[in-house]
């Protein structure tokens, strides 16, 4: 069989998530010639079975909610006919494919980026088997995300992931979501609010525990209100296929077996690395324990050349963490040199209904700290414009270092959580004092004129309470 001739190119990028698409339009802007190698689909996660498809479903739940619930602002209750999941499909569909359509038509027509749709892995440090084609650059760039992590129980169940989710054109008529974090909330919500039974079992004593205890709560009160059950401190999680079609899923709840059963099951149970896919050890890259490539504050593994953005990297898991090790990488390559990952500050948004916004240290964190810390914290319900819009669930709180005035961390559940955590961010990015906030007029009637009321509550918060 006749050796593949090596292809040279200037770059290679293994990936195309939202920091390879940038990274290549930008290499090709500086007339170098880049091979843009994906395994799946061109766009990555975000685009293709994440941010983008799950916020067009959330927006359909939404909306299924708002007719169910017009009678609480005085409107006479429309009926609902049972929501037809295959229009709400076709919807996301028509979304994706006009994110996903216009990357690849611009891939396609800038003549310095050769695209290979083909899974790429290392032979050496400066070499990459694309399909049949073989590779060569002296800058190579991994960008290949992650992918949805199976526990052991699960491997022969009729399970659905986040991804095989989204392309059901019939709603469950009970769904099962292992899982009580992000992911798994957001479609617990989701498929309850367009008509399906939901029941989330968690092994952790309470749902997203990453998040401060009270938060948890109020997250889990939300979530009930609306007849999702939940199930904590399940633990020796089994699955099994029932006879007659639907999935049962065993656990050890506090020493007592139980057991849920129903028509359809979500893994929401994490993601892990897709480097062990790559033939990392041909290039001689450092992985760590939980698979993701170790990388310096400017996005350099080990070997030099290479380097690894995204999901990947275990710096970030979020459509604008990866982003931003894009534009960290173009000022390094490109720029002053001044810009790292370490600058950028952990923000993050749950997009239940009502959403958590959050950005900087849980006040779990800060009580670990050594910092003189001011704490305040106001409910929503003290809002009028929340009021007004009859959406008073959740709080706000921030956390402010007493010694500098700075924002060190803020959470923000409730109505428009995600859009108003950025004005905390702007505040904390900027070093500002908390008094300017405090001090500044914000518009009535919106939930933001909240912001200067809640600085006005702080108080010194002691370590020990």
């Amino acid at each position: 069989m006749k050796e593949a001739k090596k292809q040279t190119f200037d770059a290679i990028i293994i990936g195309s998530g939202q920091a390879g698409n940038p990274l290549a339009f930008a290499l090709a802007g500086q007339k170098m010639n880049v091979a843009m190698i994906e395994k799946g689909k061109f766009g990555g996660t975000c685009v293709n079975t994440g941010c983008t498809p799950t916020k067009a479903y959330v927006a359909s739940a939404r909306r299924a909610w708002e007719i169910r619930n017009a009678s609480d602002l005085g409107i006479p209750n429309p009926k609902l006919e049972k929501v037809d999941l295959r229009k709400v499909k076709e919807r996301k569909d028509k979304i994706v494919a006009g994110s996903h359509d216009g990357l690849v038509d611009g891939l396609r027509k800038e003549s310095r980026i050769t695209t290979f749709q083909a899974k790429g892995f290392f032979i050496d440090e400066k070499t990459v088997q694309a399909g049949s084609s073989i590779l060569t650059a002296p800058n190579i760039f991994i960008n290949v995300g992650t992918r949805p992590r199976i526990p052991q129980g699960f491997e022969e169940v009729e399970y659905l992931t986040n991804e095989s989710i989204l392309e059901l054109e019939e709603l469950p008529d009970h769904l099962l979501i292992v899982g009580g974090s992000y992911i798994g909330l957001e479609f617990a919500q989701i498929f309850r609010r367009l008509g399906s039974k939901v029941t989330i079992i968690e092994m952790s004593g309470r749902l997203i525990s990453k998040e401060d205890p009270d938060i948890s709560v109020r997250i889990r009160e939300i979530l009930e209100s609306e007849g999702i059950k939940v199930l904590c401190n399940s633990h020796c999680l089994e699955g099994k296929n029932n006879p007659k079609g639907g999935v049962t899923v065993l656990m050890n709840c506090g020493g007592e077996q139980k057991q849920a059963s129903g028509s359809h099951l979500l893994l929401a149970t994490g993601r892990q690395s897709n480097v062990d896919l790559i033939n990392a050890p041909a290039a001689g890259l450092k992985v760590d324990v939980k698979g993701f490539v170790q990388v310096n504050d400017t996005l350099e593994t080990n070997v030099k050349g290479i380097y690894a953005l995204g999901d990947c990297n275990g710096k970030g898991a979020f459509t604008h963490t990866s982003y931003n090790d894009f534009e960290v990488l173009k000022n390094q390559l490109f720029g002053d040199k001044k810009r790292k990952v370490s600058d950028r500050i952990l923000n993050y948004a749950l997009y239940t209904d009502p959403p958590l916004g959050r950005a900087g240290m849980t006040l779990a964190q800060a009580k670990k700290s050594e910092k003189k810390i001011l704490f305040a914290e106001m409910e929503m319900s003290q809002i009028n414009r929340a009021r007004e819009k009859g959406e008073t669930k959740g709080k706000m709180q921030v956390i402010v270092d007493q010694e500098t005035e700075q924002i060190l961390g803020v959470a923000v559940l409730g109505i428009g959580g995600d859009e108003i955590i950025g004005i905390f961010l702007t505040a904390m990015y900027g070093k500002l004092s908390y008094k300017t906030l405090m001090n500044s007029i914000q518009t009535h009637p919106t939930v933001t004129e909240l912001i200067p009321t809640l600085l006005q509550q702080l108080k010194p918060l002691n370590a020990s309470s």
